[in-house]
């Protein structure tokens, strides 16, 4: 086949040595089925932010920090290095999470590293060798269903004590092989302590597993994992050998909006408080 321009530099410099065919066009990238040497792999070819689908992006970039002052300038201006720089931050997040999430204990592919927006990566397979299904393309017995959403649920626990959410998590971004599940598209992870939006992406997350699994073995629908996950996660109790129910009781106690206002009207009298003593230091000095 014709060998992608983005993949080229990877042929010169011996890091493919064979383009097999193309596996799939999504929302993010074009994945290939390459050859390395011996091994067979998968390249995933990211698009360029203007040919992407993808619409949510900078709720998902919220939280993740750049070292380097200038980047970080750049990327605020909007510059055309800037654009590049945020480019290669998308591309390296998920590079980044595969390796924590295989650390944690997660099934995730293995990565080989992302050179200049071509992520190489381990390619999932079923016993025949052939490419692993998509979750969505799968049925299975309410026994099955039930062995299998408990692995997701506990991978996404792992992930959470990694610090991550998925973000993006439904039946189109898990792989199905003879061991159960494989997470997979993972460049909009999201920081579960520095992105406001880590809880609702997590509790979409959690409930999309839910659902699908739900159609072959009914009685997960009526679980509650995502909010049991992280409520357990907020007190500081979860870990990746935390025992969930499935169970949860929304509090009943009502809320004391006198209290908030007091705490908020000490706050700003702390504020003037603090501005009155920064002016009468610059009078005096």
């Amino acid at each position: 086949m014709k060998i992608p321009k983005r993949i080229q530099p990877l042929l010169e410099d011996g890091l493919v040595d064979e383009v097999l065919r193309q596996l799939m066009s999504g929302k993010e990238a074009t994945v290939y089925v390459v050859r390395c040497g011996s091994d067979i792999r998968c390249a995933k070819v990211y698009k360029e932010a203007s040919k992407r689908s993808f619409k949510q992006a900078v709720q998902y970039r919220e939280g993740r920090k750049v070292k380097n002052s200038r980047r970080a300038r750049a990327m605020e201006k909007g510059s055309k290095f800037g654009r590049e720089e945020q480019e290669n931050l998308w591309h390296n997040a998920e590079v980044d999470a595969l390796y924590k999430l295989a650390n944690a204990g997660v099934r995730v592919p293995k990565p080989y590293g992302c050179f200049d927006g071509v992520l190489l990566m381990e390619l999932i397979t079923d016993d025949d060798g052939d490419v692993a299904p998509r979750l969505n393309d799968v049925t299975m017995s309410a026994e099955q269903a039930r062995e299998d959403f408990d692995v997701i649920i506990h991978d996404i626990v792992r992930m959470l004590c990694a610090g991550l959410v998925h973000g993006d998590l439904s039946e189109f971004n898990v792989l199905v092989d003879s061991n159960g599940p494989v997470i997979i598209d993972l460049p909009q992870a999201v920081d579960a302590v520095a992105n406001n939006h880590a809880e609702w992406m997590l509790e979409r997350d959690v409930n999309n597993m839910r659902d699908y699994y739900g159609m072959f073995a009914p009685e997960i629908l009526e679980t509650q994992y995502a909010k049991e996950i992280w409520s357990t996660y907020e007190a500081g109790k979860l870990t990746p050998d935390t025992e969930l129910t499935g169970l949860f009781e929304e509090p009943t106690e009502e809320a004391d909006v006198d209290a908030v206002l007091l705490e908020i009207q000490e706050a700003q009298a702390e504020e003037e408080a603090r501005l009155a003593r920064m002016s009468a230091d610059d009078e005096e000095s």
